[in-house]
């Protein structure tokens, strides 16, 4: 190889030494980029909270209760006074075995100012039908006019208690069509139909009140395609509150556990006293809350687990890839160099023949 050869050579393994080590200091800043990026996820890792699962002793308390007669009374608050005795107040609640309570829904049908159940119209609770409603009627058609009157007084009643716990119709004391008869005042604002039990023989009476009726999502018939409340007379749970009962005493067992109470009576005396039944009660709705916010919580908590996992795992594919190529520029800078030192080598030979030559 001559002179100018060598020399042509020699810079150009220069210039491609200096451009692989260029690219690998750009691969050792893309791997630091990487390595930050990977630090960062890792820390955010660290400092995510893991969702912990609710207690149900969280939602889980103590309840004193004690009976006067027919009444259950629960206690919600007990607090001390100075004087060692407690300001009391609790629920009172008793079972109602005549009270208005739901029953379901029924497909109603209209027919001009005429609501139906099947072929049975619902008249007007509490007003006194006609005869031509009374015939028609499956459970009228079997009493006697002084059944019907006492019926008619027994429903009064019914739409006190449904008003009372339903809430008064808007059609209250309005002129409308009720039976087929027009201008006839809705006394009450509800309907009813009575329904025989085929085994007793009894008849049940079931309530719409008329909001639901006229407000009833119609199809294009004019006929209710939606099913409307209705109500009948059954048990339900009737409960009051008592507030603020001074002056009671309390009386405790060795565990500190309440036993007793003994509550004042107006006008002075002793008081009475009450054994207290203790039970523990779970709010269950309140812990089925948090479960399912736990559930929530901890999906979303996996998520971010399996998202940031997942990006690091391009990082570190995409560092194994660098370090594959920059193994490649070692191994090529290697190759460089030797052949660097064998061209150099050539050069030196070259310039001492050529100094022989001409000495």
């Amino acid at each position: 190889m001559g002179m100018a050869a060598s020399q042509a050579r020699f810079l150009g393994l220069t210039a491609r030494k200096t451009n692989v080590e260029y690219e690998g200091q750009q691969i050792n800043q893309q791997r630091t980029t990487l390595a930050n990026q990977s630090a960062n996820y890792y820390n955010s890792l660290l400092g995510m909270s893991v969702p912990a699962p609710p207690s149900v002793d969280s939602y889980t308390k103590t309840v004193y209760t004690f009976n006067d007669g027919a009444l259950t009374n629960t206690v919600t608050a007990l607090i001390a006074q100075s004087d060692g005795k407690y300001t009391l107040s609790y629920l009172s609640s008793y079972e109602d075995d005549f009270s208005p309570v739901a029953a379901g829904t029924s497909v109603v049908n209209k027919a001009g100012n005429d609501y139906m159940v099947g072929s049975v119209t619902l008249r007007e609770l509490g007003v006194m039908p006609n005869e031509d409603v009374i015939k028609k009627d499956p459970y009228l058609s079997t009493l006697t006019q002084e059944q019907i009157e006492d019926l008619i007084k027994e429903e009064e009643q019914y739409v006190y208690m449904l008003n009372e716990k339903y809430g008064e119709s808007d059609y209250f004391n309005q002129i409308i069509g009720i039976g087929g008869a027009a201008n006839t005042i809705a006394a009450s604002g509800w309907r009813v139909r009575y329904v025989q039990n085929s085994d007793t023989g009894t008849w049940t009476p079931y309530f719409y009140k008329l909001d639901d009726l006229e407000n009833g999502v119609t199809n294009q018939n004019g006929d209710i395609a939606s099913s409307v409340n209705c109500y009948t007379i059954g048990s339900s749970t009737r409960t009051t509150e008592v507030k603020g009962i001074k002056d009671c005493h309390i009386e405790k067992d060795s565990t500190g556990r309440y036993i007793s109470i003994t509550i004042p009576q107006e006008g002075g005396g002793n008081g009475v006293t009450y054994s207290l039944t203790t039970s523990t009660v779970t709010d269950q709705d309140a812990y089925d809350d948090a479960m399912n916010q736990y559930e929530y919580d901890k999906y979303q908590y996996d998520q971010a687990i399996q998202e940031i996992n997942a990006k690091i795992e391009i990082i570190q594919a995409q560092d194994k890839n660098l370090e594959l190529r920059l193994k490649q520029l070692d191994t090529e800078q290697d190759a460089i160099s030797t052949e660097m030192d064998a061209v150099e080598k050539v050069i030196e030979k070259n310039t001492e023949s050529s100094f022989k030559t001409f000495g």
